[in-house]
């Protein structure tokens, strides 16, 4: 069928693995002739507030199935998050209280409509079928699983080889992420290449408790932009997506070039067929990978800022970047007399104020580290005071792409 074809096309792009082989398509299939969506089910655990691109891979894939007329479940894992996946970790997670799951998880909604349809989305909490489990429930789930095959995952494979103490409770998750996939009577789950075998117990706990298995898609993770780590927030190789237009378009122009294929292919809502002739240009030399960089970095601002935004913001880059101009629009700061110590302030604390920097301590390591300007002179001494007369006009500069200009009086 050719609508089945055209589906899988946009569904299977930028996807490492679709298992098993051929089950999604034959999905889709029975869908179109049934008249009924498939059930598509991405959970998370709201173990943090904020999100960024690579948080929003799985996030476009879900969009895609939303926009294809697909049901769509947002699973929050308010039950698991105070467990801890320990996909891919070499320790034991810390466990979240309530609270902090509670608080997570509204914000993580929050930023996750930025990117879903919330009037064609059913949100989910896990603790709605795994809080009144009873003990021989848990029983007769766990009975379908092995100790060996538990084993077998290559993160309790390091631990338990390197005598790292792996918790009970952690051998319970994939348990409980598998129930979660009966709970929901999933067609298709979609996660990271890391939630493989989560996934795959999924299909294994449908098949032994009655229900046709679910298809998994995986999906790459998104190395961030230092070009060789996973994109975190806790390495500063992020682009978070409540970052400002102006920012976030600096961010990603700033993307090594061979990362580019899959941030087009990952990040953007454009079209598959766009992106590959996209790349099939620029690899031929007919177009300029700055110019490619400035066509991913439009459409990721775009999708969360809107095109306007998108705009303005390439034109800041140029001004700034290609013009070597201070922007015309920068923020303005009033330092008031209340603000000085004997006359004069800490240039750390002056940055701070203006909000080019969350505290005066992450001001002061980035003037150590070289990040904060002054009227375009590297601010050498975080100790650097200076008085209203100095700083009358002043533009202070964070990195490449926040400026504030001062005005005191």
């Amino acid at each position: 069928m050719d609508e089945v074809r055209r589906q899988m096309r946009i569904l299977a792009s930028g996807t490492d693995e679709l298992l098993p082989h051929g089950g999604l398509e034959e999905k889709l299939r029975r869908s179109l002739e049934e008249g009924r969506p498939l059930r598509v089910k991405f959970g998370v655990d709201p173990t943090r507030p904020d999100l960024h691109l690579g948080h929003a891979v799985p996030l476009r894939k879900l969009r895609q199935f939303q926009d294809l007329g697909h049901r769509v479940i947002l699973l929050i894992g308010d039950f698991t998050a105070r467990v801890g996946d320990p996909s891919a970790r070499d320790a034991t997670r810390p466990q979240l209280s309530r609270e902090e799951v509670e608080e997570n998880a509204r914000t993580y909604t929050e930023q996750a409509f930025r990117i879903l349809d919330p009037d064609s989305i059913t949100i989910e909490h896990n603790s709605r079928w795994l809080a009144p489990l009873t003990f021989e429930d848990l029983l007769g789930l766990t009975s379908h699983f092995t100790v060996a095959r538990l084993l077998e995952r290559d993160d309790f494979q390091r631990r338990y080889q390197g005598n790292i103490p792996i918790c009970l409770h952690e051998f319970l998750y994939p348990v409980m992420q598998a129930y979660d996939s009966v709970a929901l009577r999933a067609d298709v789950e979609i996660g990271g290449t890391d939630q493989k075998f989560n996934l795959l117990a999924g299909r294994e706990l449908q098949r032994a408790l009655g229900q046709e298995p679910q298809c998994i898609m995986t999906l790459p993770i998104l190395v961030g932009l230092d070009g060789s780590m996973k994109m975190s927030k806790s390495l500063g190789n992020h682009v978070g997506l409540t970052d400002p237009p102006e920012e976030m378009f600096g961010k990603l122009m700033s993307l090594p070039d061979r990362l580019m294929p899959d941030y087009l292919r990952l990040t953007t809502a454009v079209d598959p067929e766009t992106v590959e002739a996209w790349l099939a240009d620029w690899e031929a030399g007919r177009l300029h990978p700055a110019e490619l960089k400035r066509r991913l970095a439009g459409a990721v601002v775009g999708l969360y800022w809107g095109e306007e935004a998108a705009r303005l913001a390439r034109e800041r880059f140029d001004l700034v970047f290609r013009e070597r101009r201070l922007p015309g629009d920068m923020p303005v700061f009033r330092l008031r007399e209340d603000m000085l110590v004997d006359g004069r302030i800490l240039l750390a604390r002056l940055a701070a104020l203006a909000g080019l920097y969350p505290s005066v301590s992450e001001a002061r390591r980035s003037i150590r580290q070289g990040g904060l300007r002054l009227n375009g002179e590297k601010v050498e001494d975080e100790e650097a005071a200076l008085g209203p007369r100095e700083l009358q006009g002043a533009v202070l500069q964070k990195g490449k792409r926040a400026f504030v200009r001062i005005e005191a009086g």
